[in-house]
């Protein structure tokens, strides 16, 4: 199979108009985390008519496509679950049209991520129709519950499935540039216990609302202490919660509860994390207290229930490191351009695909991410054109 850069960017435009199809096909169809089952329908048989080897669902309801049979691994990923559409009178039209004009695809999951696997659709297409022959085994998954718990789908993949690449392109948005990684998160829950007694004599009792507001202070004061990577910025903490219980509201309060959104940068970890709060709560003098990191248990479209801690791990891959130099060289070829190489401002499935396995990743995808989870998501169709060509030829290059 002889090929160039010019003829793989030349048979991504011819199929412009596909590409762009696949993806109204699916922004037509409500598809929130759990609800996959219509999407991933219509993707399966876009991925059988374009001659993929192998398309099959997993237990947890991912769609995997396959192409080639070779010692060598490289997966192309795409959550195709998306958000809901919000307050629609943000919207300047139906959320749900998947209209193609303007040079546009409009609506909800264009960007976030559906466009990457329409994409990747198109690329698995003209791979088979130039007779694909390397020793690459390439898989094309569009994954579920992302936006429920990202990475848990990759979970199921690697532990379920007994499938690990060597590589992983991640196709969320990041308007053409290159990406090596971003910062990790968790969620924490910090349970607070006091002691009731009647409101009319408040010094019986031990006020847990007062013990959690003392804790809810200091951690804003550790907001301002955390780490910063020069690559991944700074770690940062928001009481995102607050809880409480007492036998009535004539009561002292025996019972409060801080609900935690933690942003790990390089270098943070969770018993980082869990190790600052303790220090907290032990310098405040509180002893009748627990952190607790949730655990995620969701109920995929395929009827199965599957789970994870949250606890996302932050990763970044190293900027010579060759997933990365093969994407420069890979866009130099077909666009006659130096990448901006850079990263996600927000988590993706690489906290497990890379934070739990180390999988090397390289993040390409079309469409701009300050539409993911807002109002009005529209992708450029040459986004579109310009990421099919960029996995092809990522792929025959790999």
């Amino acid at each position: 199979m002889e090929t160039d850069a010019k003829k793989i960017y030349a048979l991504a435009e011819k199929y412009r108009d596909y590409t762009a199809q696949i993806l109204s096909d699916i922004v037509k169809v409500r598809s929130l985390s759990g609800e996959e089952e219509k999407v991933q329908k219509i993707l399966k048989k876009y991925m059988e008519d374009a001659g993929f080897d192998e398309v099959r669902f997993d237990g947890l309801g991912n769609l995997i496509g396959r192409i080639g049979n070779g010692s060598k691994i490289l997966a192309i990923d795409a959550h195709i679950d998306t958000v809901d559409v919000g307050n629609l009178d943000n919207w300047d039209f139906d959320p749900f049209s998947g209209e193609i004009k303007d040079g546009y695809v409009w609506g909800l999951g264009s960007v976030d991520q559906e466009g990457g696997a329409a994409s990747f659709i198109t690329a698995g297409r003209i791979l088979k129709e130039l007779g694909f022959d390397r020793d690459l085994t390439v898989y094309f998954t569009t994954t579920v519950l992302e936006e429920d718990c990202d990475g848990l789908c990759w979970k199921y993949i690697v532990e379920e499935d007994k499938i690990k690449p060597d590589a992983v392109i991640i196709t969320e948005p990041t308007n053409l540039n290159i990406y090596r990684g971003h910062r990790g998160r968790m969620e924490i829950m910090i349970k607070i216990h006091g002691l009731s007694a009647h409101g009319s004599a408040p010094e019986r009792g031990d006020n847990a609302i007062y013990k959690g507001s003392r804790v809810a202070l200091e951690i804003e004061k550790l907001n301002e202490r955390l780490k910063v990577d020069p690559f991944l910025g700074k770690g940062t903490v928001t009481v995102s919660e607050f809880k409480s219980d007492a036998p009535s509201q004539c009561s002292v309060a025996d019972y409060a509860q801080l609900y935690l959104d933690r942003r790990l940068t390089w270098g943070e970890t969770k018993e980082t994390a869990i190790a600052e709060l303790q220090q907290i709560l032990d310098d405040l003098g509180i002893k009748d207290a627990e952190i607790v990191v949730p655990y995620y248990k969701g109920k995929a479209w395929t009827g199965l229930e599957y789970g994870m801690e949250k606890y996302y791990p932050t990763w970044k891959i190293d900027e010579n490191h060759p997933v990365i130099q093969l994407g420069r060289k890979v866009f130099k070829d077909l666009f006659d351009a130096e990448p901006k190489v850079d990263k996600w401002t927000f988590s993706t499935n690489g906290v497990t695909i890379n934070g739990y396995y180390g999988i090397p990743i390289i993040g390409f995808g079309p469409g701009n991410e300050v539409y993911a989870h807002a109002p009005n998501e529209k992708v450029p169709i040459d986004h579109l054109v310009k990421a099919t060509a960029f996995y092809a030829w990522y792929a025959l290059n790999f």
